[in-house]
């Protein structure tokens, strides 16, 4: 079950209030624009789960309805990077929420320094996550994109996760299979593992497109898992592009420490592709 808060707070921000945002957050980095943006509109939203209340961004083309777009962000959670990278998605035209995986704890934001926040701070956020709470997540936040009047229901819904996104997102495809038709996975963690439900197993119970960036130093310390990854996609007969990057784990948002520039923006022009095949 999910609904829109009665509550849910209504706010449009200027370009100018979002960079003042990001600066005092200390987002050094600001992403290229995009080449004939859209105009969008943003709110913070509230969107009730069986688990509690989640805290989220919502940024959607104002022309119209577009597909819909849920994005998991990496450990370091909700926060000015990634409401910049989604508004940048929304400005390609998409309608996008971005949510707080850890509402269970914590409002956003859940890193006092965004992605240069010492991972020791977080990593108790991500641990007290388990595989059946990313299940049912996912099917609470795609039924409520789903309730949105700027989501065109006539169209498939994308899903993108970084670092431990990279899994959420492909147990959202498999839990809502008829309505996610592509993944995209950036620096994934734990993509293969020995458990039963490892994400790797699940791609078979989606029907999604895929995209899988991997990180150079995570596929030098298991390179089995792209192989594996990529027999599993196939296995299942689903379009996939399963890619190692030269870059570090991390190198995508804007405010990591590895951040890569060239490699965010090779990723990022991957991404749209996949979604012109996969959400028309």
């Amino acid at each position: 079950m999910c609904d829109v808060n009665d509550q849910e707070e209504l706010k449009k921000y200027t370009r100018r209030d979002f960079a003042a945002w990001a600066a005092s957050a200390g987002l050094l980095t600001t992403l290229p624009s995009v080449a004939n943006a859209v105009t969008v509109a943003e709110r913070e939203v509230t969107i009730t789960t069986p688990d509690g209340n989640c805290d989220a961004y919502f940024v959607a083309p104002s022309s119209g309805p577009a597909p819909g777009v849920l994005v998991w962000p990496d450990v370091f959670g909700l926060r000015p990077a990634f409401r910049q990278m989604g508004r940048r998605l929304a400005e390609s035209g998409y309608s996008v929420l971005v949510v707080n995986p850890f509402y269970r704890q914590m409002k956003a934001p859940t890193a006092p320094q965004g992605g240069k926040t010492p991972i020791a701070e977080v990593m108790p956020l991500m641990q007290a996550l388990t595989p059946t709470m990313h299940l049912r997540d996912g099917k609470s936040f795609v039924a409520w994109l789903d309730a949105q009047p700027e989501v065109n229901k006539a169209r498939k819904l994308g899903t993108t996760g970084y670092c431990m996104g990279g899994p959420i997102a492909v147990r959202t495809a498999a839990v809502a299979p008829d309505r996610v038709g592509a993944v995209g996975s950036f620096h994934g963690a734990a993509m293969v593992t020995a458990a039963p439900d490892s994400p790797h197993r699940l791609v078979a119970q989606t029907k999604a497109r895929y995209l899988v960036a991997v990180a150079e130093n995570d596929d030098a310390k298991d390179p089995q898992a792209k192989v594996a990854l990529r027999d599993a996609l196939a296995a299942a007969k689903l379009p996939a592009e399963v890619q190692v990057y030269p870059a570090a784990h991390g190198w995508c948002p804007p405010d990591t420490q590895v951040y890569d520039a060239a490699q965010s923006e090779r990723a990022w022009a991957r991404l749209l592709a996949t979604f012109s095949q996969a959400l028309a």
